[in-house]
């Protein structure tokens, strides 16, 4: 194989920078001065921390990843239409606004600076209203990276950069929800513990609907491949019931990754949904739930970059 961990590294993180990233800006976008006020913007400033991160990995490991470092500044040369070419650009200054972004928060961590944390609050809305198209685009680009290369047919489907920007949103959710899971810490106040699980609901509920999303375009996935002709519906029979990766992709990425969280999580958001009953899902339920979708979302990656190279076109 040409294309191993530290590419697949980079598609996980790039994908879960990018899905953070664009949380946060939803939430601090949706929650502004109402909604559940101060919780809307530290589910935010999470995000705003976590988001440059692992992209900044993940770009770091596929550039040295080509053996010469040097050469990724060739792609910064010229501009055009070649989805590496675009990709590298989004990368770039996605990297650049939510650097700028999470920094234009660390003022909120100190009470004596709170007059020049309420300046920021404009310049954070900007940098929230660029990041959303950009984390979108930079999670995109990851399955449009793959699916740009007709000579491996498992790639080259129009439904996996959708399925990619779903995984990334999801594990972008996850990764949030596991952050406030770890370093919470319970309060006397019950307005604040009120708040805490409000919150708490509403990136349990995003995650379950976009759970549901990511089965439906999985199954969408295989659908278009299997009922396509040749090249395509030889390749994605390495993952379908009895190929030599069916077991790690329906186990791992399906089963672990997808079902059973979403299963956990909706055995605590239907009773709020259905019934308005209050929403406190226990830490440790949190934290498992969040594990496995990350866990779902590497595999994912792992599955199709390795399934992708074993399999080639059939020929004539």
């Amino acid at each position: 194989m040409t294309w191993g961990l530290p590419v697949i590294l980079y598609l996980f993180l790039a994908g879960v920078g990018a899905g953070v990233g664009t949380v946060s800006a939803s939430v601090l976008l949706r929650g502004g001065g109402g909604g559940f006020g101060g919780d809307h913007f530290r589910l935010a400033r999470i995000g705003a921390l976590l988001s440059p991160l692992p992209v900044i990995v993940g770009t770091t490991l596929i550039v040295f990843e080509l053996g010469q470092p040097s050469r990724a500044f060739n792609l910064f040369k010229v501009i055009n239409l070649s989805p590496m070419n675009i990709g590298s650009w989004l990368l770039l200054v996605f990297i650049c606004t939510s650097v700028l972004y999470a920094l234009a928060f660390l003022p909120s961590f100190m009470p004596e600076m709170k007059h020049l944390s309420d300046r920021l609050e404009r310049v954070r809305r900007g940098f929230a209203w660029v990041n959303v198209p950009m984390g979108i685009g930079v999670a995109v680009y990851t399955g449009v990276m793959l699916g740009a290369m007709p000579s491996r047919p498992l790639w080259n489907s129009p439904i996996l950069a959708l399925l990619f920007l779903i995984s990334a949103l999801s594990t972008g959710v996850a990764a949030i929800i596991l952050l406030r899971a770890i370093f919470r810490r319970k309060s006397a106040d019950p307005a604040t513990e009120q708040g805490y699980h409000q919150s708490a609901y509403l990136l349990t509920a995003s995650d379950v609907m976009l759970i549901g999303f990511e089965l439906m375009v999985i199954f969408l996935f295989i659908m278009f491949a299997h009922l396509t002709i040749g090249n395509m519906k030889y390749a994605v029979s390495i993952i379908l019931p009895g190929g030599d990766m069916a077991m790690m992709f329906w186990v791992w990425v399906v089963l672990i990754g997808l079902l059973l969280p979403g299963l956990a999580e909706l055995a605590y958001v239907l009773p709020r949904l259905l019934y308005h009953r209050h929403y406190a899902a226990p830490v440790a339920v949190e934290v498992l739930v969040s594990i496995g979708v990350l866990i779902g979302g590497f595999m994912l990656r792992y599955v199709i970059v390795v399934a992708g190279q074993v399999t080639g076109p059939m020929g004539i």
